[in-house]
Formats: structure tokens, C-alpha cells, sequence
């Protein structure tokens, strides 16, 4: 198994990303920071992580700015160097202890593509704004189901179900029989599951991979922009990073 982790400008936040990866029961994984064209200290902290972290750590330059472009490298470096297994988690986010044995298990039960459980941050939230962030989750999941794009008839093998891409894992085989992650900008997670429910059915969701991201762009955005956002509408009036 391999572990991908994409980062811009993330020198804020990507050490606590590192560490709870570290804090993983599941360690027997190589790790992929791809630094995506920042210009602040973040491939640095990558690259001092890699001289403790209990794991070997390649850090990757990808210059072309884009989420999609960043995971896209970091998976078929991956896939060149031997993995099998791919997981992806964002440089803002916290997985928690079991993230890496829950996806190394959905996948070796037959798993394709897995979608895991995403929270808000406990440090940027307490009991109430994380419970309002799981019903927003909840309601986008049930929209992407009713949408009617989403619908079989268009040719999808299987049932649309929300997708993060800050919390995922698949295997080699499929990464490559889809053709990757769409090289361009954010949004890319519903692109990409698309193009999964297009060659199969195996795709579940493991409740026991779980992970903790940031809520900035919706505190940013707030709700109707975030939508919006995520419908590929692009950021309105906003700026296209919400740090």
C-alpha cells in the first residue's frame, strides 16, 4: 500500500497531517507528498518528517497547480514503483488511528474504489458545528443520489455514493483502467467516482476509515457558495483558495 497526500501551501497544517499518519496502527505503507507548486515551507516539513516518520516518504515536486494534477503524479509514481493499493488523504486533514487498516481491508475484501467517513476537525470545531457538518455531509449524499446526471441510465454500473477525496483508496488495476484522476483544479472527487461507476460495481464504503478534514471552505464560502463550488460553478465571488 501506497499513501498519496497532496499539498499547497499547507506548511500551517501538513506536520499534524504527517504525524497522525505516523500515529497509524497500520504502518506498513510508503508515503507520497506531492508538493504542489507552493512557495512556502511545506516540501520542507516533508522532507524532515522523512528523516523520523516510520515509514519511508518520497517527496515529489509536481508544478503544475491543481489538485487533480498533484494526486494524478502521486498515484502513478506510486503505481511505478510497485503499489498495489492506493490511498489518498488531503494535507488538511487528520486520519485517525485505524484510516490505513480499514482501507488495506476493504480492499483486499474486494474493493475497488473505497469511500471512507469524513467528520470536521476537532480543533477547529466542537460538538455542535461537527454535528451540523455531518448533516450538511448527509444532505450533499442524498443530492447526489436523487440528481437525475447521476442516474444509472447514463451508463453507470453502479449507485452514486458520496465520494471525498481527501478519503479514499483504490486499487492499482482500477486507477489505471479509468485513466487516473482528472489532471485540473478542484473539484475533481465527483469526476472521478464517475469515471469509477463507469467500469464497475465495487465500490463500498468503510465506515472504520475515517477522516477528520478542514472546514475552511465552507466558513469561507459558507454553505450556498460551497455548493456551489462542489457543483463545479466555480467560487463566485470568492477567491479560489479559501485559506
Amino acid at each position: 500500500m501506497w499513501v498519496v497526500v497532496p499539498a499547497h501551501q499547507e506548511a500551517a497544517r501538513i506536520g499534524a497531517t504527517l504525524r497522525a499518519l505516523a500515529a497509524q496502527r497500520d504502518r506498513d505503507f510508503t508515503l507520497v507528498v506531492v508538493d504542489n507548486a507552493s512557495t512556502d515551507g511545506t516540501a520542507a516539513i516533508a522532507h524532515d518528517f522523512a528523516r523520523w516518520a516510520p515509514f519511508p516518504v518520497h517527496v515529489l515536486s509536481e508544478p503544475e497547480k491543481g489538485v487533480g494534477c498533484a494526486v494524478d503524479t502521486g498515484f502513478r509514481y506510486a503505481i511505478d514503483h510497485g503499489a498495489a493499493l492506493l490511498a489518498r488523504t488531503d494535507a488538511d486533514c487528520l486520519p485517525r488511528p485505524g484510516w490505513t487498516a480499514g482501507a488495506r481491508d476493504a480492499l483486499r475484501h474486494g474493493a475497488g474504489l473505497v469511500c471512507g467517513r469524513i467528520d470536521a476537525r476537532r480543533d477547529e470545531h466542537g460538538p455542535l458545528g461537527r454535528a451540523g457538518f455531518r448533516a450538511l455531509v448527509r444532505i450533499a449524499a442524498f443530492f447526489g443520489r436523487i440528481r437525475p446526471a447521476h442516474r444509472r441510465r447514463h451508463g453507470y454500473l453502479a449507485p452514486y455514493r458520496m465520494h471525498a477525496g481527501n478519503n479514499m483508496a483504490i486499487t492499482a488495476a482500477l486507477y489505471d483502467r479509468v485513466g487516473g484522476m482528472p489532471r485540473r483544479p478542484s473539484p475533481t472527487d465527483r469526476l472521478f467516482l464517475n469515471r469509477v461507476r463507469r467500469h464497475t460495481t465495487a465500490i463500498v464504503h468503510a465506515r472504520d476509515m475515517a477522516v477528520e478534514n478542514s472546514t475552511r471552505r465552507l466558513r469561507a464560502y459558507g454553505i450556498t457558495g460551497t455548493a456551489r463550488w462542489y457543483l463545479d460553478k466555480g467560487p463566485g465571488r470568492h477567491g479560489e483558495d479559501p485559506r
